[in-house]
């Protein structure tokens, strides 16, 4: 998919999304952190990192890559949130961006057990504790919401509360916590659609065959803004528990590099570098209605 420059493309998007208005991922069980032992400063180094190639730092995620996480689905630009965190942490760990190498990998491949062809796979995986049988998860970088996204003329298009989503027919990508949201907030009589990623999820929505979609936040603001033919955001849907769903990187489990690349987050989120991304590739997506 060929866009215009994301800040500008997104920023224009927003403010169709607002005008609309007068936005992997469901409930988790706890926040993640790493769980392998801190690092010291001297132990996180590309002189001693024990990465997938000696000397670089192989970062996956899907194919396609969405806005506004990547821009015109090219990782490796740094240009969309999550391109943009990835770079950060491979700078604060020491590499270049000539050093970072990108790979493809599908969602429910990297978070599956077994050894990993990446040093972390960066693609809104949010922290759950089913998941992290199977692999680890560095700190948090992003907290989200899931939202149930719409078109004009959509049964569900006045809808305020969970009750009025009882009969309707949503889904989501298979495998993201964004399906669970369905399953286990929406909790809907009729039986959910799955999806192998959002462009089908998108698809389905748009022709009639589902009544909504669940996507996280910034996606559904983009989506229902630039993507779809009368795109509606009906609401977002409250967290499960008082702890916020919050996306990880992922790595392979009991990774050697889990401690260093938690080290690098959290030291990114101390420095505002987080919320200064946020603001540059999130901007604008907040205002959204719950749903009680």
């Amino acid at each position: 998919m060929s866009t215009p420059p994301l800040r500008s493309t997104l920023a224009g998007a927003l403010a169709l999304a607002a005008l609309a208005l007068a936005a992997a991922c469901a409930p988790q069980e706890e926040p993640g952190t790493a769980a392998t032992a801190s690092a010291g400063p001297a132990a996180c180094s590309p002189a001693t990192l024990k990465t997938v190639t000696s000397g670089k730092l192989t970062v996956a995620t899907d194919d396609p890559a969405y806005p506004p996480w990547f821009a015109d689905n090219k990782p490796d630009s740094g240009q969309g949130f999550e391109s943009a965190v990835a770079y950060a942490v491979a700078e604060k760990l020491g590499y270049a961006k000539d050093q970072v190498v990108w790979t493809r990998i599908t969602f429910n491949s990297a978070i599956a057990p077994g050894p990993k062809t990446f040093d972390f796979d960066v693609n809104q995986f949010s922290i759950t504790e089913q998941r992290r049988q199977a692999v680890d998860f560095s700190s948090p970088y992003y907290d989200v919401t899931q939202t149930v996204i719409t078109v004009k003329g959509s049964k569900i298009a006045a809808a305020k509360t969970l009750a009025d989503l009882k009969n309707a027919k949503l889904g989501a990508q298979v495998g993201t916590t964004s399906f669970r949201a369905v399953t286990e907030v929406i909790k809907p009589s009729v039986e959910p659609a799955v999806f192998n990623n959002n462009d089908d999820a998108k698809k389905q929505l748009q022709n009639g065959t589902v009544d909504g979609i669940v996507v996280d936040l910034p996606t559904a603001f983009y989506m229902t803004a630039a993507e779809l033919d009368g795109g509606l955001i009906v609401g977002q849907l409250p967290q499960p528990t008082g702890t916020p769903e919050q996306f990880g990187l992922v790595l392979d489990k009991g990774s050697a590099l889990t401690s260093c690349v938690s080290q690098a987050v959290d030291a990114l989120r101390t420095a505002g570098t987080l919320d200064a991304l946020q603001k540059q590739w999130l901007a604008g997506v907040a205002g959204a209605p719950t749903l009680g």
